[in-house]
């Protein structure tokens, strides 16, 4: 058994890392047994067994600042920051207000690097295949708009991929004269050799890259993106992963995909500040890709040459850490198993409802937190409106080519007891 002190340590260190617990909270031993307590159970449980201890979430819920009077499902969207993040950000910003630019850009730029080197760390690759951007869609867009494609080429993507992505790969459609070939994904599936056949049977002679969303935002389906890349590889096609919903969501380094290109957002599941994302480019490939701001002072194949985007929001970018802090105090493994725990919770309470008819698997393989479902009679608008209307549960509706519902995501703060309330609401709605 670990001693107190130690354990008072890690929760210090969580507490620092949220800003939920105080200095006085120390003194009082009634909850400094809590916590060592809490800390106790949470270090000799498995990721899974830990996933049910509500002591500990307790502790996790009150690092956010909440409006309770809400019951937030759809932190698919953007997740709220817990407050150490919100704070930091507060704080750089206020730095940078006494002097912009001078604090912006003489003190708080030239500490990226060390950023950079931390999600490297986290991400599991070299900070040279790092750059650090505003969203999923601005690294996304950079690999689709900057590729070296050209009339015929073709590309293989699916219908259920995020709109933007869709979007600009029209856009190269339109302008280039490359060739789209859509794979149409049944929604939920629960065969993986399936899926990747059915991305595997749009591969030619002329396929030059594979686009593949790891979590689908429409559904949360999962898709094998490490087993379709070994498929791509094999006949010298390359990969771009969107990994908007997975990064911090799902436990994985970026190289365990197997991609060439990675795009993710950083204010969804790591909880960072609103407008911070990350562009992962694999080191031989970077001098192939064009960057949208080009800069000519930076050599064609440094990942920096990225980043050139003019003034930006310098506090935003620092207070990255924070949140990347937030979440390996909390532990990916354990995160992971509580965001599935949270989705098995509340759909195994409803699945039976005759009404009830579920677009996302209840399958660890092929789902986590992000969970689409609809009720018979009712439109999605329908749905989503009553919801928030009768019961004030924040969820997001899907009307998007055979999904019909609303989508709903529990983040690390999310009480059983606010899924008590959807359950609740679904048992009243499905009569």
């Amino acid at each position: 058994m670990l001693k107190t002190n130690t354990r008072r340590q890690f929760f210090k260190k969580l507490g620092a890392a949220t800003g939920a617990i105080t200095i006085g909270s120390w003194l009082d031993p009634i909850n400094a047994l809590a916590i060592d307590n809490a800390f106790e159970r949470i270090l000799a449980k498995t990721p899974e067994e830990s996933a049910k201890d509500e002591e500990f979430w307790y502790w996790v819920r009150q690092s956010y600042t909440l409006n309770y009077s809400l019951v937030n499902l759809n932190n698919g969207g953007v997740s709220p920051q817990p407050r150490v993040v919100q704070e930091a950000f507060e704080n750089f910003n206020n730095m940078s207000n006494e002097a912009p630019s001078y604090y912006m850009w003489r003190v708080l730029d030239k500490g990226r690097e060390r950023l950079r080197n931390s999600l490297a760390d986290f991400a599991g690759c070299s900070p040279d295949e790092i750059a650090i951007n505003r969203n999923a869609t601005e690294a996304l867009d950079t690999i689709v708009l900057g590729l070296p494609l050209k009339k015929g080429d073709e590309i293989v993507l699916s219908k259920y991929d995020y709109p933007h992505m869709v979007n600009v790969w029209k856009l190269r459609e339109k302008r280039d004269g490359i060739k789209l070939k859509w794979v149409d994904l049944p929604m939920p599936i629960e065969d993986k050799d399936k899926i990747v056949s059915l991305f595997e049977e749009q591969f030619t002679s002329k396929t030059k890259l594979v686009h593949i969303t790891h979590i689908i935002n429409w559904t949360g389906q999962i898709l094998p993106a490490k087993a379709i890349a070994a498929k791509a590889h094999e006949r010298g096609i390359e990969v771009l992963v969107d990994g908007a919903h997975s990064f911090a969501h799902l436990n994985y380094k970026i190289p365990d995909l197997d991609c060439d290109y990675f795009g993710t957002s950083l204010h969804k599941w790591l909880c960072a500040p609103f407008g911070t994302g990350l562009l992962y480019i694999k080191k031989d490939k970077i001098s192939k890709v064009n960057p949208l701001f080009p800069n000519v002072e930076i050599e064609l194949d440094d990942i920096r040459k990225f980043e050139h985007l003019g003034t930006r929001s310098f506090p935003a970018e620092y207070a990255i850490k924070n949140a990347l802090d937030f979440h390996l105090n909390i532990g990916p493994e354990r995160k992971h198993a509580r965001l599935s725990y949270l989705r098995s919770y509340w759909t195994d309470k409803v699945k039976d409802l005759p009404k009830v008819k579920f677009f996302t698997s209840q399958q660890d393989e092929f789902s986590c937190s992000l969970f689409t479902f609809g009720i018979d009679g009712f439109s999605p608008a329908e749905l989503e409106q009553g919801l928030m209307k009768k019961y004030n549960i924040h969820t997001s509706l899907v009307n998007h080519e055979a999904v019909a519902g609303v989508r709903v995501t529990p983040h690390v703060y999310t009480s059983t007891k606010d899924l008590d309330v959807l359950v609740n609401a679904i048992r009243e709605l499905a009569v």
